[in-house]
């Protein structure tokens, strides 16, 4: 996979160089509070391990990239992996650093993802997942041309409780750049 490049961003591949903003992220409550109740540092590492190096579409595992600003500053992680392969659906997942929320770059790197998605393996359907309480990543994905599509009851835990999700539905020939 090559870079990506945005109008404010860059987006590469998951290096060893990488590994300091990954578990900071990753160990950042605020911004898990949707997804989970942050990991333990061994398991952040074996995560991100699992992560770097060779990756194909076909392979199912998340392909991750790391957002940069084009100065360099750490934005955030986002990235895609395949759900089925005959269909070519994937479903797509970003997080933000807080400092780097708020000013677009949400939507900016996943539009970059989703185009080179349908440019380089013809992807059909894109799908999130987002906690009902997490408007602003529902906006992202309206504002990216995902629908909701269903609510999916006591779909994840975080922590000791139950919560509910949307999930949102993008077909390929309804992106607009």
């Amino acid at each position: 996979m090559t870079q990506l490049e945005t109008k404010n961003l860059s987006l590469c591949p998951l290096t060893n160089d990488d590994w300091s903003d990954f578990l900071n992220l990753n160990l950042d409550a605020e911004v898990n509070r949707y997804i989970r109740v942050p990991d333990s540092p061994s398991m952040i590492k074996e995560k991100f391990e699992g992560r770097i190096g060779p990756w194909t579409f076909e392979s199912e595992e998340w392909l991750t990239l790391v957002i940069r600003e084009h100065d360099g500053s750490f934005v955030g992680l986002s990235g895609f992996h395949c759900t089925d392969k005959d269909f070519k659906h994937v479903e797509v997942g970003y997080m933000l650093a807080l400092t780097a929320q708020r000013k677009g770059y949400a939507t900016e790197s996943l539009k970059a993802i989703i185009d080179w998605g349908i440019t380089h393996f013809d992807v059909h359907k894109f799908s999130a997942f987002v906690s009902v309480d997490n408007i602003a990543s529902q906006r992202v994905l309206i504002k990216s041309g995902f629908q909701q599509e269903g609510l999916l009851r006591e779909n994840n835990k975080v922590g000791d409780e139950w919560q509910d999700d949307y999930l949102f539905g993008l077909l390929s020939r309804d992106f607009k750049v």
